[in-house]
């Protein structure tokens, strides 16, 4: 397997906000609640050799949003996220590892809450072409997962007459990203 990327070109790549999703899902009593974050900032940079690239990521944890404004705000609050004190979520690459033509495990740090926890990143690269403005970007899908109380996030609620909770600890991390390269 070659770890030559010829289908990216090398370069640094803005993430460009307007066209990137960073989403999760958890398990919340019988069901599961989905949400994503709207403000994240970030830079790929890419090498000939793509295990050498690196990613680093900045999400705005204000920007919460499950589509229920009051969960949100309890999101944002000292028993979650805590947003006044530690108000960004940043992941940085420590490898890259290519998979095959398009797939990539992607390892890095992710903080949140000031902990810094590995994070392995499953990353199908969906391609690289011209856009309506005159600029080259690529687009990639990540999944991953996280335990939310290996970073602090350890608020529950037992549920009555149940052996569980009402949160699960098990996020799942989803990521939909487009990019642009810079002159």
């Amino acid at each position: 397997m070659s770890t030559t990327a010829t289908a990216v070109t090398a370069g640094t790549w803005t993430i460009d906000p307007t066209h990137t999703e960073v989403g999760f899902t958890v398990r919340h009593l019988m069901s599961k609640v989905r949400g994503t974050f709207e403000t994240v900032e970030g830079t790929l940079v890419t090498a000939d050799d793509v295990t050498a690239s690196t990613v680093s990521v900045t999400v705005d944890l204000s920007s919460i949003n499950t589509g229920t404004a009051d969960r949100d705000n309890h999101l944002r609050s000292g028993d979650f996220f805590d947003v006044e004190t530690h108000p960004k979520m940043v992941f940085t690459t420590t490898g890259v590892t290519q998979k095959s033509d398009t797939d990539f495990v992607v390892a890095g740090d992710l903080t949140i809450k000031d902990v810094t926890k590995p994070l392995e990143l499953a990353v199908e690269f969906l391609g690289q072409g011209g856009d309506p403005w005159g600029g080259t970007r690529i687009g990639v899908e990540a999944t991953g997962q996280i335990s939310r109380k290996e970073f602090g996030i350890d608020f529950n609620i037992p549920v009555a007459g149940a052996d569980k909770a009402m949160i699960g600890d098990k996020i799942s991390i989803s990521i939909n990203a487009q990019a642009v390269l810079q002159a």
